[in-house]
């Protein structure tokens, strides 16, 4: 019987061996947040390092928005209606549109959130795995207002290369829900007045 082995050296320059898969390195800008405000009846802090513009889609309604992300080829869907006595449909839409992303992702945990001094209560979902929106909420004043917002990125979901991008928004995401203020009535109503 034979044995063959065979040793490489350190300082063997045909040594052939796999490359580790690598990832870009990001360099973070510093936190820091602007105000956003318009004539919709809802204003919240954003980075200074987004853009907020309106939703150019189609069925796009006056007040949906896309908070975008150019460094990080990311955006924020954000929908705003107003309440009709339809506060159950609009959460239980906003559940299974995060719910359907678990078809790719290995987990779903949810956050509620609260601030009663402001009237802002919903819920967050952070939704773990290779789904195409790795971050959903709602927030709502439960008698008049309801807006849902979802994260996206302009390329295929890897969490291996995403998950500290993601990480970094999510921080963004929740500065914009601790500030979020929904309008008095009377002030988005002049507003939305004067602008026709």
């Amino acid at each position: 019987m034979a044995c063959l082995t065979s040793c490489i050296g350190d300082d063997d320059e045909n040594a052939v061996a796999p490359k580790p898969r690598a990832f870009y390195k990001l360099n973070f800008p510093e936190k820091k947040y602007k105000i956003y405000d318009s004539i919709c009846p809802f204003t919240f802090q954003t980075p200074v390092y987004s853009f907020v513009e309106n939703d150019k889609s189609r069925n796009a309604e006056p007040c949906w928005l896309n908070i975008m992300y150019p460094l990080y080829r990311a955006q924020l869907y954000i929908s705003y209606n107003q309440l009709n006595n339809d506060l159950a449909k609009h959460l239980n839409d906003s559940r299974e549109l995060a719910i359907r992303h678990q078809v790719k992702a290995s987990g779903l945990d949810e956050q509620v959130l609260i601030n009663d001094s402001a009237h802002v209560y919903g819920l967050l979902y952070d939704i773990s795995g290779n789904s195409a929106s790795a971050i959903q909420f709602y927030i709502t004043d439960s008698t008049k207002h309801f807006l849902r917002g979802s994260l996206y990125f302009n390329c295929p979901p890897n969490i291996d290369s995403l998950k500290i991008v993601i990480d970094y928004l999510r921080t963004d995401i929740m500065q914009m829900i601790k500030t979020f203020k929904w309008k008095d009535e009377k002030m988005t109503l002049a507003n939305a007045t004067k602008s026709h």
